[in-house]
C-alpha cells in the first residue's frame, strides 16, 4: 500500500528532474544557483537529495507536505530531518556520511556503513538467543544464531562493514562461550575448549558457528540506468489473430 500511495512522490520529483533538461542544461542551472534534487524511496522510507542551499532543503518540508496532503498523508516530524551529507543520516539501516577519503590526502568520499541502531539490533538478538534457558543443545543454538548472523552480514556486506563484522564476530563467539560455561558449570575452561571448541571453532553435530569476519566485502558501485533488466524498454507487437 505504501508503494501505491507514495508513487505520487516519485512522479512529482521525476517531473522536477525532467524539467531541468539534459545534463548540459542541468549544469547551466546549477551555475545559476537553481537547486536540483532526486528522490530515493523504499516503501514509506525516502530521502530527497538536493544540490543547493539549505533554504532550498528547508522548503521541501512544505513542498512534500503539499504533495502528500491529497492522499491524506503527512510527514512524521520525529522521523524527518534536514541535514548536510557531512553530518550524515541513517537510511534503511545504513549510516551515510561524507568523510575524509582514507589514504587520499585532501579528498572526501561518501561512506555507507551499518548504523548504530542496526548494530544494536543484531547484538540484542545475539544476546537474546544466547540466554541459557532458550536452547537444549549447542546445535540448536548455532542453528538459530547462524540464521541471524548470516542474514545480517549478507545485507551489510556491500558497505564499509569489515570492522563492524569483526566486532560482531568477537561478540557472538564469546556469547556462545559464555552460554557453554553456564550450561556446564562443573567443567574447567580447558575441558570446555577441548570438548566444544576444538581449534577454537564452535561446532556441534555438523553445525559450525557462522563467522562474520570471514564475509567478503563487495562494495556497491552506482550503475544507474545501466543495471541489466530482463524487461524490454520497447513494447513488443502483438501478432494479429
Amino acid at each position: 500500500m505504501a508503494n501505491i500511495a507514495l508513487s505520487i512522490l516519485d512522479e512529482h520529483f521525476a517531473a522536477r528532474w525532467a524539467a531541468l533538461g539534459p545534463e548540459w542544461t542541468r549544469r547551466k542551472h546549477r551555475r545559476a544557483g537553481v537547486a536540483a534534487m532526486r528522490l530515493v524511496r523504499y516503501a514509506d522510507d525516502f530521502v530527497v537529495m538536493i544540490a543547493g542551499k539549505r533554504e532550498d532543503a528547508e522548503a521541501l518540508w512544505g513542498e512534500v507536505g503539499a504533495v502528500l496532503a491529497p492522499m491524506g498523508l503527512r510527514l512524521s516530524e520525529e522521523k524527518t530531518r534536514t541535514c548536510h551529507v557531512d553530518e550524515g543520516f541513517d537510511f534503511l539501516g545504513w549510516r551515510i556520511q561524507r568523510r575524509t577519503w582514507r589514504r587520499r590526502t585532501g579528498k572526501r568520499a561518501v561512506y555507507t556503513f551499518p548504523s548504530k541502531k542496526a548494530l544494536a539490533s543484531v547484538t540484542d538478538k545475539v544476546r537474546t538467543l544466547t540466554r541459557r534457558a532458550r536452547h537444549r543443545t549447542l546445535a540448536d543454538l548455532l542453528r538459530r544464531l547462524n540464521q541471524v548472523l548470516r542474514g545480517w552480514c549478507n545485507y551489510f556486506r556491500h558497505g564499509v562493514s569489515s570492522r563492524t563484522f569483526g566486532y560482531i564476530d568477537h561478540y557472538a563467539f564469546w556469547r556462545v562461550v559464555r552460554w557453554l560455561r553456564k550450561r556446564h558449570v562443573r567443567l574447567s575452561m580447558r575441558t570446555l575448549v577441548r570438548r566444544f571448541l576444538p581449534n577454537w571453532q564452535v561446532r556441534d553435530g555438523g553445525i559450525e558457528l557462522f563467522r562474520p569476519q570471514t564475509v567478503v566485502i563487495t562494495r556497491y558501485r552506482y550503475r544507474g540506468s545501466k543495471i541489466p533488466t530482463p524487461w524490454s524498454s520497447t513494447a513488443t507487437p502483438v501478432p494479429a489473430a
